[in-house]
């Protein structure tokens, strides 16, 4: 246990007085904070509806109650007749209209003449056509909604809203991004947390190896699993550092990237402290395989260019796995996938950004990381015992 103890001290003496190290370690975590603050000023551009726009609402057979309640809110709905649907929605698709709506004739007569208990046949009913890519349009759509409804509820529902219209966009701004950011932040984490794994391993392992200090140590009456032992759990303590600079740094960004989701849009009060803990045990089981995966890599390369070239392809891996959270039905379920490495943690992050996760899921997930962390623990403690590894030219 001495020997392991000097040799994590060895690592944490080189690594806390290089400040190229220190650097690359919390480099990750400023461009974590950076990228999201930059995504959240871009999310407010594209989803925050324009304060000083005025409302183009059309709508055809506009009953006077309706056509008044409006008013009281400052909103003035144009009338148009039923040969201008068409036309209208163009408008709308093209951005120069925000809402068209089409009552049946004498709505005001039908709603009063409707009787809930005893009619056999559907209330009357309101179409709404909007776009919901467009901010303002959304924004008329909610507007427009909340006052049906409100005018509705003093009618005991005596009609509906969009009843059998499969063809309007029900999207609010607040899903779109929502799911925008739910699939975004796992592939950025991912490729920000191998990123930061990459400079600690390289150096600790294949950068000793090209100066010749790993074969002083190999030769010397130290045990080389003690040798092994003593980089695995070093770089762990190390991993686990990065990790929680990563994890903070996240955190602190997510209300900058909500915040720019527009007023009201996207709350970062959605998250509890339970969601904030169980990302941040993700992030460091994540960093773990990643560190044995890269120690595996560093172990077999002869110099650091050579490590850093042979480590791309895991790169592509991570990116590609991490972009897999953008594909799909939404977050899995079946606890096979939450057993995968990497993909595991994907998933994870996509279920606790989204807040449809299950917790033995993440936990599952956690814990296979950690397994599969050990075996990487492992099999670098053979390469360690192998000459034609650790001499070759």
């Amino acid at each position: 246990m001495k020997n392991i103890l000097t040799i994590m001290s060895k690592e944490f003496a080189r690594f806390f007085t290089d400040r190229r190290m220190v650097l690359m370690t919390i480099l990750p975590a400023i461009m974590i904070y950076a990228v999201y603050s930059f995504m959240g000023t871009m999310l407010q551009n594209v989803f925050a509806a324009d304060e000083d726009h005025k409302s183009v609402i059309y709508a055809v057979n506009v009953p006077s109650s309706i056509f008044n309640a409006a008013q009281a809110v400052e909103i003035t709905l144009i009338p148009a007749d039923n040969n201008e649907i068409e036309s209208i929605k163009e408008k709308i698709v093209n951005k120069e209209a925000d809402l068209i709506m089409i009552f049946p004739l004498q709505f005001d007569a039908l709603v009063e003449a409707y009787d809930v208990q005893t009619a056999t046949t559907p209330a009357p009913n309101i179409e709404m056509y909007f776009l919901s890519t467009e901010p303002n349009s959304a924004m008329a759509y909610h507007i427009m909604t909340a006052i049906l409804d409100e005018y509705e509820a003093s009618l005991s529902n005596k009609f509906d809203i969009n009843r059998g219209v499969i063809d309007s966009d029900l999207a609010t701004a607040e899903d779109v991004a929502a799911n925008m950011i739910s699939t975004m932040m796992p592939m950025l984490l991912m490729i920000f947390l191998y990123s930061g794994c990459m400079g600690l391993a390289l150096e600790s392992i294949t950068g000793e190896k090209e100066r010749g200090t790993l074969a002083t140590l190999l030769v010397s009456p130290l045990k080389r699993s003690e040798l092994a032992i003593g980089k695995i759990l070093s770089l762990a303590v190390l991993s686990f550092l990065s990790g929680s600079v990563t994890a903070i740094a996240t955190i602190l960004a997510l209300p900058n990237l909500y915040a720019g989701a527009g007023d009201g849009v996207v709350d970062v009060g959605i998250y509890s402290i339970t969601d904030y803990i169980l990302l941040a045990f993700v992030i460091l089981s994540t960093l773990l395989v990643m560190v044995a995966m890269i120690s595996i890599v560093s172990a077999f390369a002869k110099t650091v260019k050579e490590a850093g070239q042979a480590s791309m392809p895991i790169m592509i891996v991570v990116m590609l796995v991490g972009v897999s959270g953008m594909f799909g039905g939404g977050v899995e379920s079946d606890p096979f996938y939450f057993m995968i490495p990497l993909y595991s943690s994907v998933q994870s992050m996509s279920g606790i950004f989204s807040l449809n996760y299950s917790t033995l899921n993440i936990l599952i997930s956690c814990i296979s990381s950690l397994i599969y962390a050990g075996i990487g623990g492992y099999v670098l403690t053979k390469m360690f015992n192998s000459e034609k590894v650790m001499f070759s030219k």
